[in-house]
């Protein structure tokens, strides 16, 4: 039986699919212009735009922060929450302090259920 997503969950597998999927379409186009030529800065914004890797890194940071916002508004109703409240709380606030630990926050809020 599959499990019962959020909308935030749902939301951040989508943006992550998608930005993944740009993110090998990116490689390829580099690859196939290493082989002709020197990739210049120039160019290389132009395919990170061209394939739509930037845009879909975009969707994903905002698919990310939806998520995480989300999991600390649910995980307010738990009793878990209430008796460590200042430590969950600490943990949110230091969401962006490190990719690490915002890597880690995002597959917890993913196993909420």
């Amino acid at each position: 039986m599959k499990p019962i997503l959020a909308k935030a969950q749902l939301d951040y597998m989508k943006a992550k699919n998608m930005f993944e999927n740009r993110a090998k379409i990116l490689e390829k186009e580099i690859t196939a212009k290493r082989a002709l030529q020197e990739i210049s800065q120039d160019l290389m914004e132009e395919l990170v735009q061209a394939t739509g890797f930037h845009d879909a890194y975009n969707d994903l940071v905002i698919a990310e922060n939806a998520l995480i916002e989300w999991s600390h508004t649910t995980i307010k109703h738990e009793k878990s929450y209430r008796e460590n409240r200042v430590a969950i709380d600490t943990m949110y606030e230091g969401v962006n302090s490190s990719p690490e630990k915002r890597q880690e926050l995002i597959q917890l809020s993913m196993k909420i259920r």
